[in-house]
């Protein structure tokens, strides 16, 4: 499948323009900020802080934004105009991405600075950040494309929340209860083993099996998302 990144940038800028004419949902861009503010008196090397910091927020800006993204195309029903345009799906899906994706990163960055963090391997934090910010835009994608309006995109993350945000705090408080075991292998969790790793002393190994654990979800999810969103564009 060709992709044309004129056609990609067009979606950008489209979908740039209504973003930032909705100011209920270009809110969730001060979330990070605010939280970072919030636990910055918790010190610097508090990992528990930087991981709920990071894990919501990819709920509440990455996902949610995605999400209002895909679900205002349905709900002004332009879903089949972007059908009978040259643009294939991976065109639209690029570039409705990259919009959420720049916001991400630049969001994140502010929020990781203000909260002085500082990752034990800048690289496989970097890495971890991006990766995550890709699941999250699909699984924001897949939200998206089950919700008819605004209204229903923002309830539909509520599960997405429950999913990958609560096992971090369920492993937390149930880490020797067998059942709870399986949720190490969730996003959320390996990014908080990540963040937890020391400065000093860490081998490759320990920062290969959160990335490429997260790797996994993320090629999963993404493949999905989009196989989804070409069904239900048959379906419209």
């Amino acid at each position: 499948m060709s992709i044309s990144l004129k056609r990609a940038q067009a979606v950008f800028v489209k979908d740039y323009k209504e973003f930032s004419r909705n100011y209920g949902v270009s809110i969730c861009l001060l979330v990070p900020i605010l939280f970072a503010f919030l636990f910055r008196s918790a010190g610097p090397s508090l990992p528990g802080a930087i991981g709920f910091l990071l894990n919501t927020s990819f709920v509440l800006l990455t996902c949610l934004a995605q999400a209002c993204l895909i679900a205002e195309e349905k709900e002004r029903n332009t879903l089949r105009t972007l059908m009978m345009t040259p643009a294939t799906t991976i065109d639209v899906l690029i570039g409705k991405s990259t919009l959420v994706f720049v916001m991400s990163a630049i969001i994140l960055t502010i929020a990781t600075s203000i909260l002085g963090y500082e990752p034990a391997s800048l690289w496989a934090f970097v890495a971890a950040i991006i990766l995550s910010i890709i699941l999250y835009t699909a699984v924001g994608t897949i939200c998206g494309l089950f919700s008819k309006t605004l209204l229903e995109a923002s309830l539909s993350i509520i599960p997405a929340a429950m999913i990958f945000t609560a096992p971090p705090v369920a492993t937390l408080l149930f880490g020797d209860f067998p059942i709870f075991k399986v949720l190490d292998y969730t996003p959320s969790v390996q990014l908080v083993h990540l963040l937890s790793i020391r400065n000093t002393g860490f081998t490759t190994g320990e920062l290969l099996k959160p990335l490429l654990i997260i790797l996994a979800w993320t090629v999963v999810l993404t493949t999905v998302a989009v196989v989804l969103y070409q069904r239900r564009l048959q379906d419209e």
